[in-house]
């Protein structure tokens, strides 16, 4: 590949591309620790008192903030970064205490949480489908005065 056609192909890339993989990295892992920190510190699941409530106690409190934090970003009418970042780690925290939950309370292991969790997506694909009549991306519809889904390309 000549240096012209290197240029050419890295110009088409933004250049936030390498900012953007930083901040997914640190927001997971801030996703994976607050977690850990809530359910294994604060509900004493590391303790010797512990008894498997403490992943779903912390489930359920991040599993609240990541369906606020969705529903308030899907009525944005325009782009807000700290919303998103915000739904990205309520996405990894709820992802990991449901984990643990599964892998730690239930007995079923990461593979019987990661069958939940696949369960999720496809189920709430489904809704999506339900509600708007199409999961195609490019199918979906407009954003009714000001609010609703706004789709980048």
């Amino acid at each position: 590949m000549t240096a012209d056609a290197r240029n050419e192909i890295l110009s088409k890339v933004p250049q936030v591309t390498l900012l953007f993989w930083i901040i997914k990295i640190l927001a997971t892992t801030l996703g994976e620790t607050g977690g850990d920190a809530v359910t294994m510190s604060w509900l004493g699941e590391t303790t010797g008192s512990g008894n498997g409530a403490g992943y779903l106690i912390g489930t359920a409190i991040f599993g609240v903030i990541f369906v606020v934090a969705v529903l308030v970003q899907i009525r944005a009418a325009k782009f807000h970064p700290f919303l998103y970042w915000l739904t990205i780690v309520a996405t990894t925290t709820v992802g990991t205490t449901l984990a643990d939950y599964c892998d730690r309370s239930l007995g079923i292991g990461y593979a019987g949480g990661s069958a939940i969790l696949l369960t999720c997506v496809v189920a709430s694909l489904l809704i999506w489908r339900w509600v708007t009549g199409s999961a195609c991306k490019r199918c979906w519809p407009a954003p009714a005065r000001g609010r609703g889904v706004s789709v980048r390309s």
